[in-house]
């Protein structure tokens, strides 16, 4: 469905919380070393819980190597506390990229500033200066997810319904 793109994460528990997002969105998690972490890190895998060997994960070597293989264009979207675009002006659709950066850094300024169209925030009061990776990767996706419902909802009733066992 989405690609959700996190470039250089550092904090394990966030990193398994999302996978496990990505996991039930159908979403695949591209991962951008260096981590702050080995990616068989326990924190990890607790906040995947059992969804860990679900995840179509995808590990690359540095930031310029995944931009060779998907250069910013109109189906990338970059979250970032440094541009006014709020996140739920932006039109999505099935298969874009979603990129987040470090919880310490954020994504490098300069692609932000060479790439301000494909930039996005999420509104927050003045009292704090982030949300956490986790939070802000599961606020984006749902909206883009709102936008591209139609296709994923026969998927994900079909997927219930035969999970659910009724006697």
């Amino acid at each position: 469905m989405f690609n959700i793109v996190l470039v250089n994460p550092q904090i394990p528990p966030n990193t398994g919380t999302i996978g496990r997002l990505c996991v039930n969105l159908d979403a695949t998690l591209h991962l951008i070393k260096p981590l702050g972490f080995d990616i068989d890190d326990k924190a990890v895998k607790r906040a995947g819980l059992d969804y860990w060997h679900k995840l179509n994960l995808v590990v690359w070597e540095d930031f310029d190597t995944f931009l060779e293989k998907h250069p910013i264009d109109n189906n990338t979207h970059l979250a970032t506390t440094k541009t006014d675009n709020i996140y739920f002006n932006a039109s999505f659709a099935k298969d874009d990229y979603i990129l987040f950066g470090s919880e310490t850094k954020g994504i490098d300024e300069k692609v932000l500033l060479e790439n301000p169209s494909r930039c996005i925030t999420i509104p927050m009061g003045g009292a704090g200066r982030s949300l956490n990776l986790g939070v802000s990767v599961g606020i984006v996706t749902y909206e883009a997810l709102r936008q591209n419902f139609d296709g994923f909802k026969k998927i994900s009733i079909e997927n219930s319904l035969e999970e659910i066992s009724c006697q």
